[in-house]
């Protein structure tokens, strides 16, 4: 009830989706992943081929496996970017995001940085990597955040279904988890 009218009021809930899509914080973190595989393809096609010829064979194999991981995991990214982008232009509903949405692993092609071979790996490709791989957290948070996605828990890095409902997980760690996007240095101005 409202208090001061004696009537009740109907509160709607908020779109999160529908206000990240459209925020500068989104048109940023769309940016840093697009130049991001940009920046990695331009490598991979270039600098990277000539120094993983010159690789010790334990580390070329680990370059051509990473480099594969790399370039998948920046192209699952890259759909939940233009996805986003296209609820917040208008191009897509929500509902149609969601739906589309199921077919982008974003918890699966993790890596795992060290061991055998990493060490002669080029500098550039490891921090290319390790990257990728901060990108795919931030974007885990806010889908997870923004739909209610939960990984399945059970260790094979691919994640349950999504849905329409808000997670029933605990508020302030969700609150927290947009807070830290919010205030992440890279993507201010």
């Amino acid at each position: 009830m409202d208090k001061e009218h004696g009537s009740k009021t109907s509160v709607t809930p908020v779109r999160l989706a529908d206000h990240f899509a459209a925020s500068s914080k989104f048109r940023d973190l769309f940016s840093y992943g697009m130049d991001l595989v940009e920046e990695t393809a331009g490598f991979l096609d270039s600098d990277g081929r000539e120094a993983a010829r010159h690789l010790p064979k334990t580390a070329a194999t680990v370059y051509g496996a990473e480099s594969m991981r790399l370039t998948t995991r920046l192209m699952q990214l890259a759909s939940w970017l233009l996805l986003q982008r296209a609820v917040g232009e208008g191009e897509m509903t929500t509902e149609q995001v969601i739906s589309e949405k199921k077919n982008i692993k974003l918890h699966q092609l993790n890596t795992h940085i060290g061991g055998a071979g990493w060490d002669d790996l080029p500098p550039e490709f490891v921090d290319l990597v390790e990257r990728s791989v901060s990108l795919q957290q931030r974007i885990q948070r806010l889908d997870a955040e923004i739909y209610g996605s939960v990984s399945s828990g059970d260790g094979d890095g691919e994640s349950n279904t999504s849905t329409n409902e808000p997670p029933a997980a605990n508020h302030v760690a969700s609150q927290h988890a947009l807070l830290e996007t919010a205030f992440d240095r890279r993507f201010q101005d």
